[in-house]
């Protein structure tokens, strides 16, 4: 009778963790206890990140649409407020690459916003 080898399935596990962690610094990239630590803190700080770029990118994006807005003699929350009031729906998102893309239209959407505010 032969003996029962149970080793395949935990080194499968082993390499997988350890091939994520390829890259990290000292024991964290090659012990598999102290890799499997850092490879849930580096899935937290994932989670955290996909949340915060969110917020970094409006902050981006109002950044770039009020150095666009000074440009044309106005500032971001003037600029806002006359495109709320003319009924310009138009996003961050969309103003900021109109800004740094399109710096005519942007212009034009500027004095027509403060015309009709």
């Amino acid at each position: 009778m032969s003996r029962v080898k149970r080793g395949t399935a935990t080194h499968r596990r082993h390499k997988r963790v350890l091939k994520q962690t390829e890259g990290f610094f000292g024991g964290r990239k090659n012990r598999y206890r102290q890799a499997m630590r850092v490879l849930w803190k580096s899935w937290q700080y994932a989670y955290t990140g996909r949340k915060l770029r969110k917020r970094d990118f409006r902050a981006l994006w109002i950044t770039r649409i009020n150095a666009a807005c000074r440009q044309n003699g106005t500032t971001y929350s003037k600029l806002i407020a006359a495109l709320g009031s003319a009924g310009i729906e138009l996003d961050r998102k969309t103003l900021a690459d109109m800004a740094l893309n399109d710096a005519a239209a942007f212009t034009k959407l500027v004095g027509l916003a403060t015309s009709a505010a």
